[in-house]
């Protein structure tokens, strides 16, 4: 599932639950694979945050990067290892569309081993 078809399923689901519908019932009819506690907290956060809470909020994990984007970190990291995380996170966004965090990036590049230090200066 797409994060379009994700966030249309997510509505569906919340326009099922303000019909009355139980939570399970709601997600089976919008087709939205989601347990019990994150189906209120997907509740509560909308009723709190309104169309935001449709967003995905998920942090992702090293290892369940792309295969392509991690192959374009591994690029961008060899071509220029000093290259700051803020400005490989602003090109990930630009050529990919992704957003992930300095630090989650960061733990990416120490899980592959490419360096984020700079050359340290002689006194």
């Amino acid at each position: 599932m797409n994060r379009d078809q994700r966030r249309l399923a997510k509505q569906q689901f919340l326009r099922g639950m303000f019909a009355g519908l139980a939570w399970h019932e709601a997600a089976a009819r919008a087709g939205l694979p989601i347990k019990r506690s994150a189906a209120y907290l997907l509740w509560r956060r909308f009723h709190l945050e309104g169309e935001t809470a449709l967003d995905d909020h998920r942090q992702g994990h090293p290892a369940k990067l792309r295969p392509a984007v991690r192959a374009w970190i591994v690029q961008a990291c060899q071509a220029d290892p000093t290259r700051p995380s803020h400005d490989l996170q602003a090109a990930m966004q630009a050529h990919f569309g992704l957003t992930i965090s300095v630090g989650h990036l960061n733990h990416v590049r120490a899980a592959l081993q490419l360096s984020t230090q700079r050359g340290k200066k002689k006194a």
